[in-house]
């Protein structure tokens, strides 16, 4: 990891909200995320994600003309709702952000958006919330995300498990809008192959004991449980007592889930009984330009969300650029605009490129790390999912989820 991003990296964590030395001409961007709560061991590689992006401005010379780009960062703890839309608030009305990287729950993303976004005229780009919920928002075209909803998550881990040979399943999720928006999900599309939801049941996130939850689940007689919940949070703690209760051998996850900390820790007794779905990067020159970017940097470039992250502040970045200006709406105008066909392409790190075609009056359609990033007219966009399981304590990609 670079030393400049290792000291962001720490702040950041220290405190709830942080921002650079920011000079008077400094262009600051938000980033909204769980620092801490249950994703907290995601987040600091997609904090990375975001920071190699103003790096990369930074580094080409900065934007309108050589202000820095300065990333603000606003911890949501991912479970709060209030404490997502304070930090939301601080970042709108107080650090007076252009725009946000973020928020990366999805309960995170929606109170931050209708509590001070939205109200603020602030476009907020998610690399991580996968809720169904947040496609049919009340946004004014303020909110969009570089992950895939969740709508079409579930019908891909559906057919994984399928894949596997499995008929029926449990179904235990975290009671909160990615939760239920995936397990809903999964419910409607795992019939279609044949095979049956015995139950689906929610369960409270940061709870200690989750045996009578299990107790429930199991009753329905399946040895296969779908565990959709977060690694540092319910997720991780039902999977841990599931395994020491001994009634289920398979397990299904999603994206919640791809933990490197539980691969370290649980990985010899989950070899071979843990599936989960992952978001991946096709083959496109976007991600090889990223992978090779992210490297170079020592940056993690197939974390969790890592590529999105930088997508969303590329995007932004981009944004600002087209707009002319930091004035919030404008900048959300140009957010089609940078990233939509056609236009000249631009790759992830090709920030100089962008702006000498910006200045020449050319259009430009930014290819991004995860895919081509083409907004739809909800803001959402489809990317790819890889079938993941752990092996030798790590977290193995096997492949693309069909």
């Amino acid at each position: 990891m670079n030393a400049n991003l290792k000291v962001a990296l720490a702040a950041g964590i220290a405190a709830a909200v942080i921002s650079g030395p920011a000079m008077a001409d400094d262009v600051k961007i938000g980033f909204l995320g769980g620092v801490t709560g249950p994703i907290e061991s995601l987040v600091p590689p997609i904090i990375d994600g975001a920071q190699l992006a103003i790096r990369h401005i930074n580094e080409q010379g900065g934007l309108l003309g050589g202000s820095n780009a300065v990333l603000v960062i606003g911890d949501t703890t991912c479970a709060d709702a209030t404490k997502a839309a304070d930090a939301a608030d601080r970042l709108v009305n107080v650090e007076n952000v252009v725009a946000i990287d973020g928020a990366l729950c999805s309960g995170a993303t929606i109170s931050a958006a209708n509590n001070a976004a939205i109200p603020g005229g602030v476009v907020m780009i998610s690399p991580a919330s996968t809720s169904p919920a947040i496609t049919t928002l009340d946004d004014k075209d303020l909110v969009y995300r570089t992950a895939t909803s969740d709508a079409y998550q579930g019908e891909v881990l559906s057919r994984l498990i399928a894949g596997k040979g499995v008929k029926e399943i449990a179904i235990t999720y975290v009671n909160n809008d990615y939760g239920k928006g995936l397990a809903d999900s999964l419910a409607n599309a795992f019939p279609k192959t044949g095979g049956k939801v015995l139950i689906s049941e929610a369960h409270e996130d940061g709870k200690a004991d989750y045996r009578s939850e299990l107790g429930a689940l199991a009753a329905s007689g399946t040895p296969n449980l779908v565990i959709i919940g977060y690694a540092d949070g319910s997720g991780g703690t039902i999977l841990r007592q599931a395994l020491e209760a001994g009634d289920f051998t398979q397990f299904f996850s999603a994206d919640g889930m791809v933990s490197d900390k539980i691969a370290s820790e649980l990985g010899s007794q989950l070899e071979g009984k843990l599936t989960m779905t992952k978001p991946g990067t096709p083959k496109i020159p976007g991600a090889d330009s990223f992978n090779k970017l992210a490297k170079d940097a020592g940056i993690k470039a197939d974390g969790v969300f890592v590529p999105n992250s930088y997508d969303a502040a590329f995007i932004i970045g981009l944004a600002i650029e087209k707009a002319g200006s930091a004035d919030r709406a404008a900048v959300a105008k140009a957010i089609r605009e940078v990233a939509l066909p056609p236009g000249e392409t631009i790759l992830p790190g090709e920030w100089s490129k962008a702006v000498a075609a910006i200045k020449a009056g050319k259009d430009i359609n930014y290819e991004g790390a995860v895919g081509s990033d083409d907004f739809d007219a909800n803001g959402d966009v489809t990317t790819v999912f890889l079938n993941t399981e752990i092996k030798d304590g790590k977290v193995v990609e096997l492949g693309m989820a069909e």
